[in-house]
């Protein structure tokens, strides 16, 4: 074999020893024979799977269409001489029902209108207290204050149209928390946030000297703002989003025609809509009384503030998302507000406070607050991992609440109440808040029940 090797061209020697190589390469030795493929999967017994988390929840969604069967006449503008002439976007109510593992409930519920009146909040609470056992301090309802809505304060020669929808509005609220509640499901949530920065401050800067080219001008870009964009979202056991309630402090006025629509709240919730087929989305308006959408006046501004909404919900879905444990706690108490004028009646007005979890707090206030209550709420509440979400225009409806700042400004946003008002409502919060770490406290760190 040595010989004839030897007698091998060059050429074919090489051709051979890389047979052989190939061959030796190919012939499995048997330590490695027993090894698995490089790409293999791992044995079935070496597999670790994180444990989903818990669904520790409870959730429940459910929508009703509020448009007027009639066209009656619209809220928002005084200037306003007619009825509306038609619908452009149907409204709705929507209602999220929570429930904790110890069997606490809160119902939150949307409105695409103006404002909730006095009278419609006491209408609801009655009857929700009476027929499911839901406490007054854990209803919500909140209005987006679109200036596209019907107009339900009764006004001189339309009195019974207003008592007409009135009474629908309070039946078919009352009906949803109900259908909300009857849908309750184990569920997960989660809080998150993001920013949208089409809403500025619309009175003009007090700040300028008066020889100031701007002085008397609005809006005012350096005016204070919040646009922060809370998202609580609700997600089955499968991961699927079931709802998402998200907010945003901004005034609905970027349209002033005769149709109803519910502006850019309402564009907003009906893009998430439809990009998530099967969710319910619903807008929570913040403490936007001095601010406005701009650019604004057209349908398609509205269309795309509305989108520009969506996609800062859906930034914050996709923003790491913080899962929420714990149980419900809700809070809701009255402050007398007095006016300039001693010799009229004072305000009552309502303060509510939630406690999502550890770790969300939402502050509901009534009417049209200005942004300074958000602002200052979240400096004063936060405490970390604490997370603060100011709401405006809930349980009730009754025209301007200014700051003190705003209040010694004068404006169109500063109707005539005394000095020491943002004292009494913000101190009213901070007592409920301080009212449960105190109890918390005495039972070792476990939330109680609904006050």
């Amino acid at each position: 074999m040595l010989v004839r090797i030897a007698r091998c061209p060059f050429s074919m020697l090489v051709v051979l020893l890389a047979a052989g190589l190939q061959a030796a390469d190919e012939k499995p030795s048997p330590s490695s024979a027993a090894k698995p493929a490089k790409n293999a999967p791992p044995p079935a017994a070496s597999k670790r799977v994180p444990p989903a988390p818990p669904l520790d929840w409870k959730a429940g969604a459910a929508a009703a269409k509020i448009t007027p069967d009639t066209l009656m006449w619209m809220a928002g503008y005084a200037a306003r001489k007619q009825p509306a002439e038609g619908t452009l976007q149907e409204l709705y109510a929507k209602a999220l029902a929570l429930e904790d593992e110890a069997g606490q409930r809160v119902v939150i519920v949307t409105l695409d209108l103006i404002g909730v009146l006095v009278t419609l909040r006491e209408s609801v609470e009655k009857q929700v207290q009476e027929q499911y056992q839901l406490p007054p301090s854990a209803l919500v309802l909140n209005a987006s204050h679109t200036h596209c809505g019907p107009e339900y304060r009764e006004r001189s020669g339309r009195e019974e149209e207003a008592r007409n929808y009135h009474a629908f509005l309070a039946t078919t609220l009352v009906r949803l928390v109900g259908e909300a509640l009857a849908d309750l499901r184990p569920a997960r949530l989660t809080y998150s946030h993001a920013r949208a920065g089409f809403a500025m401050n619309r009175r003009r800067n007090y700040a300028l000297p008066p020889e100031d080219v701007n002085a008397n001008k609005a809006p005012n870009p350096d005016g204070p703002v919040d646009h922060d964009v809370p998202v609580l979202c609700v997600l089955d056991a499968e991961g699927n989003q079931r709802a998402v309630l998200f907010g945003y402090a901004c005034h609905n006025t970027t349209l002033g025609f005769y149709q109803f629509c519910g502006d850019y709240a309402g564009w907003a919730q009906e893009y998430l809509q439809a990009d998530h087929p099967g969710l319910t989305a619903m807008f929570v308006m913040g403490c936007g009384a001095d601010q406005n959408p701009y650019p604004r006046r057209e349908v398609e501004l509205a269309q795309r503030h509305g989108r520009t909404l969506a996609t800062a919900v859906e930034a914050a879905l996709f923003a790491n998302p913080r899962p929420l444990h714990g149980t419900l706690r809700s809070a809701l108490e009255y402050v007398d507000l007095p006016w300039a004028d001693a010799t009229k009646e004072k305000r009552r007005y309502p303060v509510q406070v939630l406690r999502l979890g550890h770790d969300v707090t939402l502050v509901t206030l009534a009417s049209e607050v200005v942004v300074d209550y958000s602002l200052r709420l979240k400096r004063e509440l936060a405490r970390p991992p604490a997370l603060v979400w100011v709401a405006g225009y809930t349980n009730g409806y009754f025209g301007y609440i200014p700051s003190e700042r705003v209040l010694a400004e004068g404006g169109y946003e500063s109707p005539a109440y005394a000095p020491g008002i943002e004292a009494l409502i913000v101190g009213k919060a901070l007592e409920l808040h301080r009212q449960w770490n105190a109890s918390a406290g005495k039972s070792g760190g476990a939330d109680t029940a609904n006050e």
